[in-house]
């Protein structure tokens, strides 16, 4: 029984929650961040909108917190919006400082402020960022930093297989020890113990057909901590972003909300407008309401996709705000300062994940969750645009300050046996993958997505069950892949969904079915929490 390697902190992922966590602890901790891939490919990197913060003088916390309430559809957490509304500016500065330059613009009376814009939910001017690539810039200035900082480890194309607990003479609750890990390009297995983990893995937004995800958005962390113990809410609340472009060459990408909020219009193939249907703020609609309209348009009239449609502004201005959705789009013959851009909704963020305290515990001593990966109670019901980043910013550093206080006292973690695999074989039929990935994803869009009725979740959950027992027979028999992990954890997310959307019993936020069309107001809203039957 041996440790491949030991470590103070132990974080699972590199997108921004976890990246800005390990700066903020590294000066007294040794850290290995693992990334499953790339230490881009997460989302955090393809985000274009960008932060949310409260900067301009006519805006305030109480607006930035009315509004994220609203969009929450009475589910948000109010102290943990007021938690996070607040230190908005602050977490703007700290990235700053590390060197993230984001959009500035001349005020009136000469100085430089920071170039603020508006999205669908908000009723202020307050989004930074750089450009429409405001993630990639966030995402390389943290690698940069990471890389320079002599206590972090980064370790690139590392997928974890499971968490690792213990019970420990101290504490009469489950202590996280740390993780197996597979090395996918040596395909080797590790066991990496450590006294803190934090899960800062991301969404689950690829358990969906149409995605605007990295493909690595299989919603890990959620059932690593599935399995160890922990409890999870709100899955059912998995928000589809409006906007994705449609296109045969590109099916994963975003076009920002920001486009909206600066004047582009919804409109059909004939050119008519139809947001003032449903929504009296039309375009600037929480992203719920805009996504089922254009399902229903696109059901509606029978067509393929709807078009958004920005070339009344400026060439100029398009190319100057917009220029990394401008030259994708011209890449694919789509000059969007003379032609409307086709666009369909597509999964985009997970709203609900592992419960944690405001300090991102979770129910696993020394186990911690941070981003989309978490169920913090800001969102509640539906994400308000570009308070994802604010999330990931605020929780990583509520996490490091609390990590850096529980450090001292926190057990070494014990010895992790090492992998058996003696009981195992390589594989000589990987198309069984391929293929339950690919039937669980499509049944997945066709009975869990934007409109949901009893009987089309009932048909998936009955091919969920189906498919757990043929995916844990394979799992059980064959050695692991970085596919067979992803699909494993693919099939508990969409249980949990699933689960999560049958309990439910009305339409709130980003889940509406037709069995039960209107909210219901009789009683206070109620998160929805899924317990695992067994802890291990």
């Amino acid at each position: 029984m041996t440790n491949s390697n030991t470590y103070d902190v132990l974080i699972i992922g590199s997108g921004g929650a976890g990246l800005s966590l390990a700066l903020r602890l590294a000066d007294q901790a040794q850290i290995l961040v693992l990334s499953k891939v790339s230490l881009n490919s997460g989302s955090t990197y393809h985000a274009q909108g960008g932060i949310s913060a409260v900067l301009d003088a006519n805006d305030s916390i109480e607006s930035h917190v009315k509004d994220t309430l609203n969009a929450g559809a009475g589910l948000c957490d109010r102290e943990t919006v007021q938690i996070t509304v607040s230190q908005g500016k602050k977490n703007i500065e700290w990235l700053k400082k590390q060197g993230v330059e984001f959009t500035v613009q001349q005020s009136i009376d000469g100085k430089t402020t920071f170039h603020l814009n508006r999205e669908g939910g908000h009723s202020h001017r307050r989004i930074v960022h750089t450009a429409d690539a405001t993630g990639k810039a966030v995402s390389l200035t943290l690698i940069e930093r990471n890389r320079q900082h002599p206590n972090i480890t980064l370790l690139e194309n590392h997928n974890v297989i499971d968490l690792v607990t213990n019970h420990h003479e101290k504490y009469s609750e489950q202590r996280i020890q740390g993780a197996y890990v597979l090395d996918t390009l040596n395909n080797r297995v590790k066991s990496i113990a450590a006294k803190i983990v934090i899960l800062a893995t991301g969404g689950a937004s690829k358990v969906y057909l149409y995605s605007t995800n990295p493909d690595i958005s299989t919603g890990d962390g959620i059932a690593l901590a599935w399995r160890a113990g922990c409890r999870v809410s709100n899955m059912e609340f998995m928000q589809f972003h409006p906007t994705c472009l449609y296109h045969p060459k590109e099916r994963s990408f975003l076009i920002s909300e920001a486009i909206r909020g600066e004047g582009g219009r919804l409109i059909l193939p004939d050119g008519s407008a139809f947001m003032h249907h449903y929504d009296s703020r039309k375009e600037l609609a929480p992203r719920d309401i805009v996504a089922r309209a254009i399902d229903n348009e696109i059901k509606k009239y029978g067509i393929d996709c709807v078009y958004l449609d920005i070339s009344h502004k400026p060439a100029s201005f398009i190319r100057q705000h917009f220029p990394t959705i401008y030259q994708q789009c011209l890449s694919l013959g789509i000059d969007i300062t003379q032609q409307p851009i086709p666009v369909v909704p597509a999964a985009h963020y997970t709203c609900g994940g592992v419960i944690t305290d405001h300090n991102a515990r979770t129910d696993i001593l020394g186990l911690y969750a941070v981003g989309e990966v978490a169920c913090t109670g800001l969102h509640g019901a539906n994400r308000m645009a570009s308070n994802s980043l604010l999330e990931c910013l605020v929780f990583a550093e509520r996490a490091a300050t609390d990590i850096s206080k529980q450090l001292p006292t926190s057990p070494e973690p014990f010895l992790i046996p090492d992998w058996d695999e003696s009981q195992v074989s390589d594989s000589d039929e990987e198309v069984v993958v391929s293929h339950n990935w690919d039937e669980l994803r499509r049944f997945m869009w066709d009975y869990v997505g934007i409109v949901r009725t009893n009987k089309r979740l009932s048909r998936a959950m009955h091919r969920i069950d189906l498919l757990k027992v043929e995916i844990a027979e394979y799992y059980g028999n064959f050695r692991v892949t970085s596919d067979l992990l992803e699909l494993r954890n693919l099939v508990i997310v969409a249980e949990l969904i699933v689960r999560s959307a049958q309990q439910r019993k009305e339409s709130r936020g980003l889940h509406f079915t037709q069995d039960y069309p209107e909210t219901d107001n009789s009683k206070p809203p109620q998160n929805t929490i899924l317990v695992p039957e067994i802890k291990q």
